[in-house]
């Protein structure tokens, strides 16, 4: 039986147009993001189904994005779908931190595992993220099997962040990127839709 999860970037924030750091800061959408996301969302740009459940991260971006999509449908959130934590570094932009010495040594060392200080590592990091997609699995799961009689095609959809889509789909499809995997992030707004057989990843849809 075919089945579809569905991972939606959050719009433009303010983080993102003053270039900063700001994974665990509960930052808002940026009125840009606000009118780019309602303009796609009344374009019928975002996957939807009658048979669908939905998630999002909780934090306030994920939030904003999903009630301009969705309104106001119930939904549950996967905690262990926040992005990452940056520490000290966070709300801080390249140009700040470029002149500190252990900023650049972690630029260098960041993809092998280290920290920021105070931060969150990229492997603690992929071990959570993949984690929550094990946990949203199961309620796929579930929810294709009280459809399955009905022979509806299940559906779910999670409004989340790009560091986590990056995370969860190049651990689905590692060699697609292998050299830099980041290419797997989406533009805020945008996403992907993973198609599942018999509860089993086969195959994606960028969108």
């Amino acid at each position: 039986m075919r089945s579809k999860i569905v991972l939606i970037r959050h719009g433009i924030t303010t983080g993102n147009e003053q270039g900063l750091y700001y994974g665990a800061t509960d930052v808002p959408l940026a009125e840009r993001g606000i009118e780019m996301t309602k303009l796609l969302a009344s374009q019928n740009f975002y996957p939807d189904s009658e048979n669908a459940e939905y998630y999002t991260s909780g934090m306030l971006r994920a939030e904003q994005t999903f009630g301009i999509v969705y309104g106001d449908r119930e939904h549950e959130v996967i905690e262990k779908f926040r992005e990452l934590n940056f520490g000290d570094y966070e709300m801080k932009s390249y140009e700040e931190l470029n002149s500190n010495p252990e900023y650049r040594e972690w630029c260098n060392t960041f993809a092998d595992g280290t920290p920021p200080p105070n931060g969150e590592s990229i492997r603690d990091f992929n071990a959570r993220v993949r984690q929550g997609f094990e946990e949203l699995k199961v309620k796929h799961e579930l929810l294709m099997l009280k459809l399955r009689n009905q022979r509806r095609e299940a559906m779910s959809i999670c409004v989340i962040h790009g560091g986590v889509i990056c995370s969860i789909m190049n651990s689905l499809w590692p060699e697609k990127y292998e050299s830099n995997f980041y290419q797997w992030i989406p533009d805020p707004g945008h996403g992907y839709v993973i198609t599942m057989e018999d509860g089993k990843v086969t195959d994606y849809e960028k969108f």
